[in-house]
């Protein structure tokens, strides 16, 4: 993808903005990877389950008539795992710390994941010309 360099900059800068996130990957809404800057993270693994976790959330959201999906957010004892829409090809999804402040952990992946979906978007627009 032609926009993998420009995407891994927003992950990083994204890290660095938020110093409790212990990873960040970008991936296709059908789960293969795109983009991440994550650690001790088997991210090919992890994409894929968030396209089986962005399944359901679409459907929730449509049976729910919540409209179209924004975000996931998931808590465990060790963290957060958080999946925010990225344009109409794409997700973000952000491994967090327990201690991280999660109202800018929202901010700011959703500036990101804004820029994130103009990346994506259009190199896919790109390569559908081509």
């Amino acid at each position: 993808m032609a926009a993998e360099s420009d995407v891994l900059g927003e992950l990083r800068r994204l890290r660095t903005r938020i110093p409790q996130l212990r990873g960040a990957l970008t991936a296709s809404v059908d789960g293969l990877l795109l983009a991440q800057d994550a650690a001790d993270v088997e991210a090919e693994g992890v994409c894929a389950l968030t396209a089986a976790a962005l399944g359901v959330a679409l459907r929730l959201s449509d049976a729910t008539r919540q409209g179209r999906f924004r975000e996931l957010l998931i808590r465990g004892d060790q963290g957060y795992v958080a999946t925010y829409a990225a344009g109409s090809s794409a997700v973000l999804t952000l491994l967090a710390e327990p201690r991280v402040n999660v109202g800018r952990l929202h901010l700011e992946a959703r500036r990101s994941s804004v820029l994130i979906g103009e990346l994506v978007d259009a190199a896919v627009e790109r390569a559908e010309e081509t």
